[in-house]
């Protein structure tokens, strides 16, 4: 569980590089466009899972602050890691 969980950061990261990339060398045509919408829609979507997560557990799982940033980052594959860290 821990290798596909690795697996799914890293597909994650990239793509959030490519999403990043896009800001600093836009794709061309209307990809730049539907990427900037999708960049949007993670960062919102992952935000509200963040908020979500330390809104109901922040007082009962002890969690460092890369753990908190890296809900933001990797979804629902951070809080996958989290519980398999904190609560099993």
């Amino acid at each position: 569980m821990k290798v596909l969980i690795l697996l799914a950061k890293a597909a994650i990261a990239f793509v959030w590089f490519i999403l990043i990339l896009n800001f600093f060398m836009p794709f061309p045509g209307k990809a730049a466009i539907a990427l900037y919408i999708m960049t949007a829609f993670l960062f919102m979507m992952h935000g509200l899972q963040m908020a979500i997560f330390i809104g109901a557990f922040g007082d009962k799982v002890k969690m460092s602050s890369w753990e908190k940033w890296s809900i933001l980052i990797f979804g629902i594959f951070a809080l996958l890691d989290i519980r398999r860290k904190h609560m099993m």
